[in-house]
């Protein structure tokens, strides 16, 4: 047994009313998707899934595999075929995170001054939204004209609602940049055309900008700058709980990864 297009398409649609974000949607299809190439015309049975596995351990990191085959379990659950199933990477908290991965609060000041300095003035506000609220990229059509004349945007992701609050400095920008740009409402980042800032376009245009900053782009993507915004806030404040809940975190265990120092810190 190989893996159809019909059992994708069942897939896509039991995801789509699980209420799974656009975002892990796509990224549980894709999975999936490698998978099915992967596997070409062998059977699927366990020792394929074992296989593979291996084939994931020697080029992925620990918590890539396992983000992998939480969707393929998932999948292998709705065609019943439980039998294939495989069990997860055991993951022990580090205490550290790889300095080369993390950014420094001057190297985020760097990119936010070359962004203005070269004429993207959508970019560096994008930034500075994402690091003084933490939200996630995907959060970012939340930022609306209306939220930023309330200082309050409604965040809704994976079922759940929160509130953001923009502090006044950013409110001020953001309200700026409406006014230059003429937006009345709905999202204040858009396209040309419109359309709400998707991650594809913000990770281009971040890829561009660490290179003329002079910042390695093993550092910059979206959720590194909301890595920074938790450090930052929890190196001021040491509060867990609160963090969790800004985050928009169910469990202080995830919130724990975010606030990893370097490990020349911990030492």
């Amino acid at each position: 047994m190989t893996i159809t297009t019909d059992q994708l398409t069942q897939f896509r649609a039991l995801l789509k009313n699980e209420e799974k974000s656009a975002a892990t949607l796509n990224k549980y299809l894709r999975d999936i998707q490698r998978f099915a190439l992967w596997l070409g015309d062998t059977p699927l049975e366990r020792d394929a899934m074992l296989d593979y596995k291996a084939d994931l351990m020697r080029h992925y990191a620990a918590g890539s595999v396992n983000s992998i085959l939480a969707a393929l379990n998932r999948f292998l659950r709705m065609i019943a075929r439980e039998d294939c199933r495989v069990h997860r990477l055991r993951i022990q908290y580090q205490a550290y995170s790889p300095e080369e991965r993390e950014i420094t609060a001057q190297e985020y000041a760097d990119l936010v001054r070359t962004a203005r300095e070269t004429g993207r003035a959508r970019l560096a506000l994008v930034l500075q939204t994402i690091c003084a609220t933490g939200i996630r990229v995907s959060e970012l059509p939340a930022i609306t004209a209306e939220a930023a004349r309330r200082g309050v945007a409604v965040v809704r992701c994976k079922g759940k609602s929160r509130r953001v609050l923009i502090p006044t400095r950013l409110q001020k920008k953001l309200l700026r940049y409406m006014k230059q740009h003429r937006i009345a409402f709905g999202p204040v980042f858009v396209t040309r055309s419109g359309a709400p800032l998707d991650r594809s376009n913000i990770w281009r245009e971040m890829k561009a900008l660490c290179r003329a900053a002079g910042v390695s782009d093993k550092k910059v993507f979206p959720h590194n700058f909301r890595h920074l915004f938790a450090r930052t806030f929890y190196r001021l404040n040491k509060d867990l709980a609160k963090l969790a809940d800004l985050l928009g975190h169910s469990s202080i265990n995830t919130t724990r990864i975010y606030i990893r120092t370097t490990r020349d810190d911990t030492k």
